[in-house]
């Protein structure tokens, strides 16, 4: 099966009654493929300092790699900080941390497949580090956008896709990132041919999902009926990981999407983007023959 890098944040979210949950898009796929049985390299940068600590210790605890997390002894642990107002979240992510400083000259990886995000090539050291491993990388490049304000610009996102196979998005960011501002299949196939790419994955929250290729397949999955929600953060990353352990596997398409929306909608039903039982990842393994 071909090794899978991550590259991209991994941070802890501050929550006003002094709670805090360890995340990050890249790290939460990241995790979910250990629990797979991928042992993905994830490569990021924490500060030298006790949520570093804490960072590392969980993966150590997960039997993740950590050869590619650097440790940064000018630059804190990337935090985001959560506020309410009326109820309603807004997000603080805070800059510089020390994953805007990845640098290219710490990492030695052997990636088959690449995966990473849009919020960590928001410095330009982190984007050159990107650049070096996209360059050695001897498979497909995967990106999942992932547009946070004020940490974004269309030109900026648009021209990490021109080394990428595969692009993950959701029907809003379709739309903010194509001159027409649509967000239905036509746009999205007109998308795979301006970026050159094989395919695009589109999701639609609570409507499902779709892949559309540069071939001409075209499949969709919606959730099952009566999926019991309790958090939706990091749906998207608990998808991702699927898909990309699909690509990995040589799945069919349908199959890989329907696997992928089946284990988001379950993910759903936690509180938090990843488990720390592997327990939960039993059936999964099972029902996919992970362990043949």
């Amino acid at each position: 099966m071909s090794h899978i890098c991550v590259f991209g944040e991994v941070l802890f979210d501050h929550f006003p009654d002094g709670k805090r949950v360890l995340g990050g898009a890249p790290f939460n796929v990241a995790w979910h493929l250990q629990a797979f049985g991928l042992s993905p390299t994830f490569i990021s940068r924490v500060g030298k300092d006790a949520e570093g600590e804490a960072i590392l210790d969980a993966m150590e605890k997960w039997g993740m790699e950590t050869q590619g997390l650097q440790i940064d002894e000018q630059h804190p642990t990337g935090r985001v900080t959560v506020e309410f107002v009326d109820g309603e979240p807004s997000y603080d992510i805070v800059r510089p941390s020390a994953w805007d400083a990845i640098e290219a000259d710490q990492i030695e990886q052997d990636c088959r497949i690449l995966y990473h995000g849009t919020l960590a090539l928001r410095d330009q050291t982190s984007c050159t580090a990107l650049e070096a491993i996209r360059s050695s990388t001897q498979g497909p490049v995967f990106v999942d956008v992932n547009l946070r304000p004020p940490w974004w610009e269309p030109e900026k996102v648009l021209s990490h896709l021109a080394p990428a196979n595969w692009v993950k998005l959701n029907s809003e960011e379709l739309g903010l990132l194509t001159p027409s501002g649509r967000h239905d299949a036509d746009t999205a196939l007109e998308f795979i041919e301006r970026h050159s790419l094989d395919g695009v994955i589109l999701t639609h929250g609570g409507d499902g999902a779709e892949i559309l290729t540069a071939s001409g397949e075209h499949v969709h999955a919606r959730p099952e009926a009566g999926i019991d929600i309790v958090d939706t953060v990091g749906a998207g990353d608990a998808f991702a990981s699927v898909i990309l352990l699909g690509l990995a596997s040589d799945w069919p398409l349908q199959q890989m999407l329907e696997r992928a929306q089946s284990f988001a909608s379950r993910i759903v039903g936690n509180r938090g983007a990843t488990v720390s039982d592997p327990a939960f990842y039993g059936p999964f393994i099972e029902s996919w023959h992970l362990h043949n």
